[in-house]
């Protein structure tokens, strides 16, 4: 269980910075001094993975790779692998939102050119083979399928060479040398993530600020992890999968959610002893300290939709690995700080197997209101051992989803919250803050007051997401007080 205490969401994507995207840099720095300041004891983010589809770091080329597309060119220049005249003619990046297109051709540039100079110079050499050597579970195959997918502008796996994508070894052997040059780049580019990130965590620790991340249930069918490892996965002999994850019909949505991940071949993974997933709770536990596991439900009972289908209605629930996945990796890595995202359809079965190891589930006080008392979501109904939310990354703003109620459910909250609906935003976060929930998580655009312009994802929704940005000096020192003051007042200051 978590002590009494509170932090702020907010993804490295999202801070400021002069490279069109936030990344491992000084605001990096400034925004765990912010955090320190203002008495938290948590930072949370998104997936470090690399983007993939819709820049979402849910549908990742890798489970095990980190963004290297939020590698800082400061950091860069303090090694000597860059200097400054190298971005001098940066193109201007818009101040509020991520364009990814020109960040990714951008970065793209510079870590050619610091990869360059880390060939021609060799003095971080020794570092980056050991690097290489601790990591080559995962490494080998990502660096070779990063250089795959750049050699075929960018078709999924699926569409390559049958002999590539099936990985027959004497074609893979072939490419390997042929694509040499471009592997090590792939390799390098991870090196110099993990560097940036782990000083990073270092000086975050050194502030008492820990970092809760996510572990997304599923990984993207263009991925590294499924063409190195169709074993673990409901493919057939061409590699295509025969059903695929989703979610069932419901109130909000009439056809379901239709996610298309590949689905897990659970009972092999279990006669390996769970091992992929113990190696990827390995490697996230090197760069985090707390673990929220998205769709946690999935472990207990998962929805497996046919491929092919058009929606997500003629699926059907399959049970999960359930409790024995959870005491694989307690057996191999000791206790894991897991936070179970339990949102949705949740079961009596879902609720034991999270309560079997102990583990908080989440609470969302946007979902508290415009039905009875006995709501969960609402705070008075909270158990001490969970974390609350005045909403997620997937949730409009406080301000913009309070806009947008229909009234019976805005007097509700009104009533509730004995407010006349001004400053919905702190009122939130004081709901928030003054519940007994142990841990209490706010994503920063509800310090800012920001309305719907600064939502992070429209669920559904194709593009425009993952975007917004944190303007430069907006942290004021009066929001600061306001925000260390609450903190104080409710009992959550960091220990």
């Amino acid at each position: 269980m978590f002590p009494r205490s509170s932090g702020i969401l907010l993804h490295i994507s999202s801070l400021p910075g002069g490279f069109g995207i936030g990344d491992l840099g000084p605001e990096a720095y400034r925004f765990v001094d912010f955090l320190a300041e203002t008495g938290q004891t948590f930072w949370q983010i998104l997936p470090l993975n690399p983007p993939g589809v819709s820049n979402s770091p849910y549908v990742s080329p890798s489970a095990m790779a980190g963004a290297d597309i939020i590698i800082s060119p400061e950091k860069l220049a303090e090694e000597g692998l860059l200097s400054p005249q190298d971005w001098q003619n940066a193109p201007e990046f818009p101040p509020d939102k991520v364009d990814y297109p020109s960040v990714y051709a951008f970065k793209r540039q510079l870590l050619l050119k610091a990869f360059e100079n880390f060939r021609a110079r060799g003095y971080l050499q020794p570092e980056f083979e050991d690097f290489c050597q601790r990591q080559s579970f995962w490494l080998e195959d990502y660096a070779l399928f990063m250089a795959l997918k750049d050699a075929h502008k960018g078709l999924p796996w699926s569409n390559w060479e049958p002999s590539l994508a099936l990985r027959i070894p004497e074609a893979i052997e072939s490419i390997r040398h042929k694509l040499a040059y471009e592997i090590i780049f792939y390799k390098f580019a991870q090196f110099i993530f993990d560097r940036q990130w782990k000083a990073l965590k270092d000086y975050a620790a050194q502030k008492g600020i820990k970092i809760i991340g996510d572990i997304p249930i599923y990984v993207a069918y263009d991925a590294a992890d499924v063409w190195s490892h169709p074993e673990f996965f409901q493919l057939d002999e061409k590699g295509h999968p025969t059903v695929v994850a989703g979610v069932p019909p419901d109130y909000f949505s009439p056809t379901g959610q239709l996610w298309g991940n590949p689905i897990y071949r659970w009972d092999v993974l279990a006669e390996k002893g769970y091992e992929w997933w113990v190696m990827r709770f390995r490697r996230v536990l090197e760069y985090v300290d707390v673990v929220r596991v998205d769709h946690f439900r999935g472990f207990e009972a998962y929805w497996e939709v046919p491929a092919g289908q058009d929606t997500a209605i003629n699926g059907r629930w399959v049970k999960g690995p359930g409790a024995d996945l959870f005491k694989a990796l307690k057996s191999a890595l000791g206790e894991i700080s897991i936070i179970a995202e339990d949102l949705g359809f949740i079961t009596p079965e879902v609720e034991e197997l999270r309560e079997q190891f102990g583990f908080p589930g989440m609470k969302v006080l946007q979902f508290a209101f415009g039905s009875g008392p006995d709501n969960p979501h609402l705070p008075h109904n909270y158990p001490r051992n969970c974390v609350v939310y005045t909403g997620t990354h997937d949730n409009d703003t406080a301000v913009g989803w309070f806009s947008s109620l229909p009234e019976n459910v805005r007097e509700h909250f009104c009533k509730y919250a004995a407010t006349d609906g001004r400053e919905v935003n702190w009122t939130m976060v004081r709901l928030a803050m003054a519940s007994v929930a142990n841990l209490c998580i706010i994503p920063l655009q509800d310090i800012l007051g920001l309305g719907s312009e600064g939502r992070m994802n429209y669920p559904g929704r194709p593009e425009g997401n993952w975007e917004w940005r944190l303007h430069p000096g907006a942290l004021t020192p009066e929001m600061k007080s306001r925000l260390a003051e609450l903190t104080s007042l409710y009992g959550r200051w960091r220990k």
